[in-house]
């Protein structure tokens, strides 16, 4: 699920333009005025606020930038008991780095295990181990893992992100890899793990996986050159792996006739910020392969072949548009 899929593209936007102009003239109380008139229309305005400040606060302090918006939204938070839920809902949209992006996707003890895990990675980080047991790992962008072996067991927990195993040969312990959505015992084997909140996305490109889901026990044999997406309740249909779901651990990113939106979706996940797409540009679809080490050029590389503007209110705030 997108990390944005909550909010209305139009109320983002007018979120990012209040926040521009608020930088702009951070001493005008009826700016302010009007800017807290909008922000009381609703819950979006103040989610949509919310995500806009929050990722600013990434890039510099909001407190230099206008102190009244955060007293403003304080008040707000404080009101009514139809408002109470704003606080727990921007405690998931909290955070700096991964502690930020694993909010969309998990509840509090994830988040803490993610930030104490053995193994990370932050926004646009990829990196590679070798265990004990000759097993490679691939850890992709904002991904968090722990390991343990002891004596009988192997055992990775993929919190959050994702990873591309080359398991080891010649250790007669057990290999397993588990996931909020469940158990996978890899058979001599090259394959991807990829967490997604309740789904967890398995590619395999060498031997086989089993899958075990956690609350219904159903279980499937992944095949290489196969691919599926399972939760804790069912296993999904047997489709074909996905070339890009390995591609990354070699810096690229594949799309093959993909959409638009989920290709900036994608994207996103290897930077820093928010790329949004105007709906108007949703029947678009991308081909070809990219570099993931430089996503302004990729941008650059998608306004030339496509009929797209890249539109920037901040450096981190980024917006495709029709040309």
């Amino acid at each position: 699920m997108s990390q944005r899929a909550s909010f209305d593209h139009a109320t983002l936007e007018c979120a990012a333009d209040w926040f521009a102009r608020l930088q702009a003239a951070p001493a005008d109380a009826e700016l302010h005025a009007q800017w807290r008139q909008w922000l009381e229309q609703g819950e979006g305005q103040r989610l949509a606020w919310s995500y806009v400040e929050r990722i600013g606060q990434r890039f510099g302090s909001l407190q230099q930038q206008g102190s009244v918006a955060h007293q403003t939204l304080a008040s707000l938070r404080n009101g009514k008991h139809s408002r109470r839920r704003l606080v727990s809902q921007l405690g998931v949209l909290a955070g700096v780095g991964m502690l930020g992006w694993l909010g969309w996707r998990s509840d509090g003890l994830d988040r803490v295990r993610a930030l104490r895990a053995g193994y990370r990675t932050g926004i646009g980080e990829r990196r590679s181990e070798v265990l004990a047991d000759g097993t490679r790992l691939w850890l992709n962008s904002a991904t968090a893992l722990d390991v343990q072996f002891d004596t009988v067991n192997r055992e990775l927990h993929l919190y959050a992100g994702e990873v591309l195993i080359e398991t080891g040969h010649g250790d007669s312990r057990p290999l397993r890899v588990r996931t909020r959505a469940g158990l996978l015992e890899p058979l001599g084997t090259r394959f991807s793990v990829r967490d997604e909140g309740a789904l967890t996305e398995l590619n395999v490109y060498q031997g086989a996986v089993r899958t075990t889901c956690a609350d219904s026990g159903a279980v499937a044999t992944v095949q290489a050159g196969q691919g599926l997406r399972f939760d804790r309740q069912a296993n999904g249909p047997l489709v074909r792996a996905q070339a890009r779901r390995e591609a990354w651990s070699r810096g690229l990113l594949l799309a093959e006739d993909m959409p638009l939106a989920q290709f900036i979706e994608e994207l996103a996940s290897y930077r820093s910020g928010h790329i949004g797409v105007d709906p108007a540009l949703h029947g678009l679809r991308v081909m070809g392969s990219f570099p993931l080490n430089d996503s302004d050029l990729v941008l650059a590389q998608l306004q030339d072949a496509l009929p797209i503007r890249v539109q920037r209110r901040f450096d981190w705030w980024v917006t495709l548009v029709p040309r």
